[in-house]
């Protein structure tokens, strides 16, 4: 079997880390955004670096430019789910039953609004409230086939409307169907607290994406982030906070990251080692 230069450099790089063995089991709620390591190999290769980590699941990026088909059998060969996918809100839109159909071809249930286009962003507590009752609408036909819309925060809907947030007013219009995937590190550059932040969600909260700020003025040529752990976010306080908060999956991300495998290695490993003792899938 013909073995690329890119993935024997993975091998051995995970060959170098003894992770935890409870890590390797897939019991563990933690799942890698698959945006994390676009700019790292082929497809197979990204999914073989998220095998490498022990971790099972990840989320997608809309259709990952394949088929549904070979898309499937890419996850299925490294035994790895998809728990939800970033869909754009323009594509929900226009051709939502492209979205579900493709979705449930591959075995996930979750539909993630990943991001707003500025054209797209309220202005005022009204605006966040219209589009919540969009979202709501969407939802109700998502729901209708057994799937569930969810929605992805950055820093503009962390906005304060007399003592709600932007996030906050949409998610009351959109209703409870409608979940909440958080970003802690980007509720924390908003200005807040995230493990407070977590609790204004209680049981609305599916995942959170686990990724760190690194101290003002670094990694600036990483849009200031840091891998999980090694940052300045309270991970000591904000696990159990989002234990509490019922979330369900800690995905790891980075949005520009200089490795993105050791990324994922080294959020995998804090994971493991430190999720509260009541999470598992």
């Amino acid at each position: 079997m013909k073995i690329s230069l890119k993935n024997a450099a993975v091998a051995a790089l995970f060959a170098s880390v003894a992770m935890p063995a409870f890590a390797q089991t897939g019991e563990l709620p933690i799942a890698v955004q698959l945006y994390t390591l676009r700019d790292f190999g082929t497809l197979e290769e990204q999914l073989a670096a998220v095998q490498e980590a022990g971790i099972t699941a990840v989320e997608t990026v809309g259709t990952q430019k394949v088929s549904a088909e070979e898309l499937k059998g890419l996850l299925d060969k490294h035994g790895i789910e998809a728990i939800s996918t970033h869909a754009q809100l323009a594509d929900l839109r226009s051709d939502l039953d492209s979205v579900i159909e493709f979705n449930k071809a591959i075995g996930n249930s979750y539909i993630t609004v990943p991001y707003l286009q500025e054209e797209d962003r309220p202005t005022d507590a009204a605006g966040w409230q219209a589009l919540g009752e969009e979202l709501g609408q969407i939802s109700e036909k998502i729901e209708a086939e057994g799937m569930t819309l969810a929605y992805h925060n950055h820093a503009f809907e962390i906005v304060d409307f007399d003592g709600k947030t932007a996030l906050e007013i949409m998610l009351d219009a959109a209703g409870p169907e409608v979940e909440a995937e958080l970003d802690l590190a980007w509720v924390a550059r908003a200005g807040f607290d995230p493990a407070e932040y977590l609790a204004r969600f209680d049981g609305r909260v599916f995942a959170i994406h686990a990724k760190d700020n690194a101290p003002e003025g670094e990694a600036e040529d990483e849009k200031g982030f840091a891998a999980l752990g090694e940052g300045v976010l309270d991970w000591d306080a904000i696990l159990p906070a989002a234990e509490e908060a019922g979330v369900t999956w800690y995905i790891i991300e980075h949005d520009l990251p200089k490795d993105a495998v050791a990324v994922v290695q080294t959020g995998a490993a804090y994971l493991t080692e430190n999720l509260p003792e009541g999470a598992t899938r």
